[in-house]
């Protein structure tokens, strides 16, 4: 019996470990870091192995990362085996093992708490149909007329996006939209501006909340540090200098799908009670309807008012989930429901940086590398750009775990030098915005993919999209950050 050999994934696989073992076994001195002791070069192999397996996808993204940990953990680790518990290279350091405690504590850090605060609030909305309730709630109010429907859907895909991810927003806009489309008779080019508003939307509205999008969380983390920045940005401060950034790009969107895509008839049939297929939802007792609502609303309110209260938002996101678990409302079949996969990509990613920063690599490039010396432009502009251009090919969560945890120790010891532009802070709330922005391909985000699987677009409607809102949010943006920056609001 033949067997398929999938010669592709042979390739990739093959160029990544081959890239691992070269960069492992290199001379110290070709990396012109002086006194780079062997675990740091360990550290830098295993970062090189992750950067090519996330960007070739060789296996999944989430895969990559527990195969980061367990070899940061077996390799690194102050419980590695004896083998690597020693320096093979004469006259090279083995350097500071890596806490194994520190690598394992990546998939309980309070990030991921914040993450499964989150997923337990869409779980049980949508368990309701609270989510539906949301969107009919948002696009009633905007009529029939096709550019007001258009900006109905941008702006509702881009408010739920900011609690909920991308992904899960844009399927649920995506099953409300689909019986809409097929009661349009013609006028395809309309309809093609009104599935490209649900990528845009969930895309952009991630960015103004900490738990929008997971690159945003991972920024929050650096930035509270205190062994990096020590900020201390809440989930309100962060939301307050955020939201109207994301709302400025939701209705350039909308202005620039009016433009590109025109409807030609006067109105859009949109009977939301006839056309919308709703699920049919768990029947539930009136008191936990209420309880549910009651406890949703409180985690919104703590986590945007976590400032005046002095609640941490990775504290608050505990609420949802110990009522809803104590009620009985939470129940095993939802916790199958939790995107586990995100959760686990994110906790790679610190793992990966925790390693960076633990066994002092980090730092030891940073002094080695003069950024007091280059143009602050540089210095902020150059690191945005290139996390612009992995997430326009790889996770946006791979792009922010593989530059964040460097990029933060670069803000930390810039400072300075970044004044004139806005300060340290600009630099990775940029990069969170980065990560964002890109939607140039089908490919580019998971919302884009389910835009594109409609199949009622071409590849090049979402290139022309996604290259005009990539480029006027990044000039936006950035000019946002700065002048929040000037005035001290980051």
């Amino acid at each position: 019996m033949s067997r398929n050999i999938n010669w592709k994934l042979i390739i990739k696989s093959s160029i990544a470990v081959i890239a691992f073992l070269v960069v492992w076994n290199l001379p110290s001195y070709i990396f012109c870091i002086q006194d780079l002791t062997c675990v740091e070069q360990r550290v830098i192999a295993i970062f090189v192995f992750a950067a090519l397996m996330w960007l070739m996808e060789t296996i999944t993204p989430w895969a990559t990362s527990i195969l980061i940990a367990v070899l940061l953990l077996f390799t690194c680790s102050g419980s590695c085996m004896k083998f690597f518990a020693v320096s093979h290279v004469k006259g090279m350091d083995l350097g500071h093992l890596l806490s194994y405690k520190g690598i394992m504590a990546s998939f309980a850090d309070p990030v991921i708490m914040l993450f499964l605060g989150g997923f337990t609030i869409a779980v049980i909305a949508a368990k309701i149909g609270l989510d539906m309730k949301l969107a009919k709630v948002i696009l009633k109010p905007f009529g029939d007329k096709p550019k007001n429907v258009m900006l109905g859907f941008i702006l509702g895909t881009g408010i739920i996006s900011m609690f909920v991810s991308d992904s899960a927003t844009a399927a649920l806009m995506l099953g409300f939209l689909l019986p809409i489309l097929k009661s349009i008779k013609g006028d395809e080019i309309g309809k093609k501006g009104l599935i490209l508003a649900i990528p845009i939307g969930a895309n952009i509205g991630g960015m103004a909340t900490p738990i929008g999008t997971p690159p945003n969380a991972i920024v929050v983390r650096y930035l509270n540090d205190p062994e990096v920045l020590g900020m201390n940005v809440s989930f309100g401060d962060w939301t307050v200098c955020m939201l109207p950034l994301s709302l400025a790009m939701l209705f350039f969107g909308w202005f620039l799908l009016k433009k590109l895509f025109p409807f030609q008839q006067g109105h859009v049939p949109l009977d939301l009670e006839k056309n919308m297929v709703l699920k049919k939802c768990e029947p539930m007792s009136k008191w936990k309807i209420i309880l549910i609502y009651i406890t949703v609303g409180m985690t919104i309110l703590l986590w945007l008012t976590d400032r005046l209260t002095g609640m941490n938002a990775n504290v608050v996101a505990m609420l949802p989930i110990a009522v809803f678990c104590v009620t009985g409302i939470l129940t095993s079949d939802d916790l199958a429901q939790y995107n586990w996969s995100v959760l686990w990509m994110v906790a790679g990613g610190i793992a990966l940086g925790h390693a960076l920063d633990e066994s002092g690599l980090a730092k030891h490039i940073i002094s080695n590398i003069p950024f007091s010396h280059w143009h602050p432009a540089l210095l902020l502009f150059i690191p945005g750009l290139i996390c612009f251009g992995l997430s326009t090919f790889i996770s946006n969560t791979a792009s922010a775990a593989l530059l964040v945890p460097v990029l933060s120790v670069v803000a930390a010891s810039s400072g300075e030098t970044l004044m004139p532009l806005g300060g340290a802070a600009v630099l990775l709330f940029g990069l969170a915005m980065s990560a964002s922005l890109p939607m140039i391909l089908p490919v580019s985000t998971p919302s884009n993919a389910l835009a594109y699987s409609t199949n009622m677009l071409e590849h090049k409607d979402i290139v022309r999209v996604g290259c005009i809102i990539g480029s006027v949010g990044m000039i936006v943006g950035y000019g946002v950050l700065i002048t929040l920056g000037k005035f001290n609001l980051l």
